[in-house]
């Protein structure tokens, strides 16, 4: 016969088992110390700044417009060694992996640069390596998405949703991307009758109920263009939301400006699936940017990419989550890095990320805790990669294992 315990020992029990928790997350408590962030970092990205904006002679007003900002993103080699220590080795491999692969990254995102540190994990994201150059391993399109699109700006792969691919064009071109073959060498939004073809594809299929505006970077059309976008999307009866795909916050945050969040206000709901990497990432700026989206009706959710040497690091990734949960932001997707051609440097076994998100569960908030994902070659959709929590099933009742790796038995009648 079970006996009652009383109120002191049921508190001595409750105190314990407090105790246990705050122990079991003691390790990344002090991987924090250490661990580079935006908000911990702001003082030097600041000081980098100024040098950048020295170097291009550009006043504060010119940093926070998106059109100068997008105007003198650094291309080439010899701007870059102006603005961050390279050495004679690093000037010519960016120079010759340059020559195949086209780069460009926005005097804002540079500054998140330490110069002081050889491994950053942001430079890993922008400057071009040699190992880009050298790789032959991956695809061109691993997605295969010249098979899945039923018009030229059109990528189709599930039942009721579909991607238009609105330009090339982005506010910096991340070293790991999955359509750097459509890069090319100049910045083109998708022609206008390409568009009106795209529009007309989604409202003669009545089963599109969510519309994905990407490219490229959703948000690098012009605001007129934006504006008509949505505004024909909506139109359509049948079409219940509109997503953006955009790593504008991340890069470029002085894009998201009151006349863009105007326009998005007015076509709601609109979705915007930002590309967050790293803690450093999430600066005191671009909370300025989420904050203004979030202000506008709009939610967002991020997809990170599992990079090597950027964030396959369970404390990285868990710091992360948690702080874009702080900028309104809910972790949505953990990609695992895709086969592209020129980024296997990136790539890591899926163990990886598996033991990443056996860390998540249990040790931070559900809101922290995305879904890893793994894109089924050439276009076949994503696939949750998940840690086994069921450990047997029996007629009435089920074992499972708990995020603490105690394995009970749970009552299923």
């Amino acid at each position: 016969m079970a006996v009652e315990k009383t109120l002191q020992e049921k508190q001595k029990m409750a105190n314990q088992r407090a105790s246990e928790l705050k122990s079991s997350i003691d390790d990344y408590r002090q991987a924090l110390n250490d661990m580079p962030t935006g908000f911990k970092s702001w003082p030097q990205i600041q000081e980098n700044q100024k040098r950048i904006k020295t170097y291009f002679k550009a006043t504060d007003s010119d940093w926070e417009n998106w059109h100068w900002q997008l105007k003198n993103r650094i291309s080439s080699a010899e701007v870059l060694k102006e603005l961050l220590p390279i050495n004679k080795q690093e000037y010519e491999e960016i120079r010759e992996t340059g020559s195949k692969y086209r780069w460009a990254v926005s005097p804002y995102y540079l500054s998140l640069i330490d110069p002081d540190d050889p491994d950053d994990p942001v430079k890993k994201q922008c400057i071009p390596s040699i190992h880009e150059y050298l790789d032959r391993e991956g695809y061109e399109d691993p997605m295969g998405e010249e098979f899945t699109s039923p018009t030229s700006a059109i990528t189709r792969r599930y039942p009721d949703r579909l991607i238009i691919k609105v330009t090339n064009q982005c506010a910096m071109y991340c070293r790991h991307c999955q359509r750097r073959r459509a890069i090319g060498e100049e910045d083109l939004a998708t022609p206008r009758e390409e568009l009106e073809e795209a529009i007309k594809y989604v409202r003669e299929n009545e089963e599109i109920r969510d519309v994905l505006l990407t490219g490229g970077d959703g948000l690098m059309l012009n605001n007129q263009t934006l504006k008509w976008l949505l505004e024909e999307i909506d139109s359509i009866d049948h079409v219940e939301i509109k997503r953006f795909g955009s790593r504008t916050l991340v890069t470029m945050p002085q894009r998201i400006d009151d006349e863009l969040c105007q326009i998005i206000s007015d076509h709601l709901p609109v979705y915007v699936v930002t590309h967050y990497n790293h803690p450093l990432e999430i600066t005191p700026r671009a909370r300025e940017a989420a904050f203004k989206l979030a202000k506008s009706g709009v939610s967002m959710g991020n997809q990170a990419v599992l990079l090597k040497g950027v964030n396959n690091d369970p404390f990285v990734m868990k710091k992360l989550n948690q702080e874009l949960l702080k900028i309104m932001i809910r972790p949505y997707l953990i990609f695992h890095a895709k086969a592209v051609k020129g980024t296997s440097h990136f790539r890591t076994k899926v163990e990886e990320g598996l033991e990443i998100m056996e860390s998540l569960r249990g040790y931070t908030s559900g809101l922290a805790i995305p879904n890893y994902v793994v894109n089924a070659p050439f276009g076949l959709g994503k696939t949750p990669m998940l840690p086994e929590y069921l450990v047997n099933m029996g007629k009435d009742y089920l074992q499972i294992r708990t995020w603490e790796n105690k394995v009970l038995r749970y009552e299923n009648k």
